[in-house]
């Protein structure tokens, strides 16, 4: 998926907008996803699944840590998230699903975060860059 100029500005407004918040979003859309698609816990047998638990904070300030770096480093994804799709393919092996479902989450948690700066646009804009985030993690799995 191409992300245009409109895209990455639309990308990187958003993050601006996040700023310090990008750890406990980040863990906030986690525990959506284990709320709402209890088969991802399965993946996840070592974390304390309960709301506001220390490890899902922990891992959301890693998904944050993440997206922060693929936002610096939009025009190479691949080469910014390479030992990542390694660790998520051949380590940790997480099944691709969940970051499809992941994203979903990202995109409601920034939805109830940013309300009115969170245009149609910038909707579409990170779709499509989770949608990619989420290609470049599943690559190794091939």
């Amino acid at each position: 998926m191409v992300l245009y100029d409109t895209d990455k500005s639309n990308i990187k407004a958003a993050w601006q907008k996040v700023g310090t918040h990008a750890g406990e979003y980040g863990g906030e859309a986690l525990e959506r996803m284990f709320d709402c698609f209890p088969t991802t816990k399965t993946y996840f047998p070592h974390f304390d699944l309960k709301p506001g638990s220390a490890q899902v904070k922990a891992h959301g300030s890693k998904v944050a840590e993440a997206l922060t770096k693929a936002v610096d480093h939009l025009d190479d994804l691949p080469g910014a998230l390479n030992v990542l799709s390694d660790l998520h393919a051949h380590k940790l092996r997480v099944d691709p699903v969940n970051f499809k479902l992941l994203s979903h989450c990202l995109l409601v948690t920034l939805a109830s975060h940013l309300s009115a700066d969170f245009t149609p646009a910038m909707h579409a804009s990170l779709d499509k860059f989770f949608a990619t985030v989420s290609t470049v993690l599943t690559s190794k799995y091939r």
